[in-house]
């Protein structure tokens, strides 16, 4: 089968893809926005980049910073089309399925010209707030639900997503719910682990902004200095808002905190891997990776649940906390007592996650389930 995807430049889009490495199938990329970039990880795939530019003439960056309006009328005459650049390469490539990544960025970006080819199938996969956040933005519904009344399959990375899907338009077939990266690899990432009787890691997402919450998590621990003293807290990820912040209140005096800022991916998995309890909390998300990370590495989390997608994971007060409302800073921190102080065995609901959760995340499980879906389309297609 030709598979054609549709995808910005993200990791996410090249884990999902290397799982096609060896299927049979001939995949194409056509990358969004053109980072001008082949990447060497998903060489089995035939990569459309530089497309974008008739011309790569010099002082093109110098001109885009000091000369913005000189750039658009430059841009007007320099840049093709995306829709007439994805429409010839339907044509010249004649795929079987076209795979759109993200809405908003991939599949209403694709629709003007997949409506041409109405007896080419669609499929399109949503990630993170892709649905949960944006089908409740006026300028963004009216793509959402003209993408799912056209698509003819759908990936998602939470069950709550298929749901909201369906009450927006799709009809088509939902192919389940899968990471959006894909599964874990154990053997590469069970080196990393500390034994969990010797943790005494408290690992932060650091994310403040439109959906991260890290500061009312760092308002919640303000009081708790005492029953926080034995662990060291760590958090990752934040920006200078974050920093600012611990600057002028009770927690610049803490020297069990530390920020690491950003951090490779590898490097939260080792934090990962040392961590007793982790805590995310965000107002909107699909299925949080780092709850992922957290779960197949042995950290008891503490994660926030919008539109009850964490919940298809976490028993609240078993194998996990839940954070209710994001914003809330009694209640986080109310969850954070009952988590630390015994309330919980946490050793008892890591040990669940580590037993019967984390093999339902291992990649090639992953890999082979989210094949036979591509299988399942395929042959469709040939018996039509």
């Amino acid at each position: 089968m030709k598979i054609l995807m549709l995808s910005i430049f993200a990791p996410h889009f090249f884990n999902w893809t290397e799982q096609l490495k060896d299927s049979g199938h001939e995949v194409y990329w056509l990358d969004v926005y053109d980072s001008n970039t082949k990447v060497e990880r998903i060489d089995f795939v035939n990569q459309i980049v530089g497309w974008r530019y008739r011309w790569d003439y010099p002082g093109r960056y110098f001109l885009k910073k000091n000369a913005s309006k000189l750039t658009d009328i430059i841009n007007r005459l320099n840049e093709r089309d995306f829709g007439r650049v994805l429409e010839r390469k339907i044509i010249e490539i004649k795929p079987d399925v076209i795979h759109s990544f993200v809405i908003y960025l991939g599949g209403e970006k694709g629709l003007p010209v997949i409506e041409k080819f109405p007896n080419l199938k669609w499929i399109v996969s949503t990630w993170g707030s892709d649905l949960y956040y944006y089908r409740n933005k006026k300028t963004y519904l009216d793509g959402i639900q003209r993408v799912l009344h056209k698509a003819d399959y759908l990936f998602t990375d939470c069950k709550r997503d298929h749901k909201i899907a369906l009450e927006n338009g799709f009809r088509g077939k939902w192919l389940g719910a899968f990471p959006g990266g894909g599964g874990f690899s154990f053997s590469k990432i069970d080196p990393l682990m500390v034994p969990i009787a010797e943790r005494r890691l408290i690992l932060i997402k650091g994310y403040q902004g439109l959906h991260g919450k890290c500061i009312e998590v760092l308002k919640a621990l303000e009081e708790l200095k005492d029953l926080l003293g034995h662990y060291k807290i760590v958090v990752f990820g934040n920006g200078e808002e974050v920093e600012a912040y611990i600057q002028n209140s009770k927690l610049k005096a803490w020297l069990n905190l530390k920020l690491l800022g950003k951090i490779s991916h590898q490097g939260v998995l080792e934090l990962m891997g040392k961590a007793k309890i982790y805590i995310g909390n965000s107002t909107s998300d699909g299925m949080p990776n780092t709850l992922l990370e957290a779960i197949v590495m042995g950290a008891f989390p503490v994660q926030s649940n919008p539109g009850g997608v964490t919940a298809e994971f976490i028993e609240d007060g078993f194998n996990g906390s839940l954070i209710e409302d994001a914003e809330d800073i009694y209640k986080i921190r109310r969850t954070i007592i009952k988590t630390i102080s015994g309330e919980i065995d946490i050793f008892k609901g890591i040990s669940y996650n580590l037993q019967e959760i984390k093999p339902r995340l291992e990649r090639e499980l992953i890999r082979q389930k989210v094949i036979e879906q591509y299988q399942l389309i395929g042959d469709q297609i040939i018996q039509v």
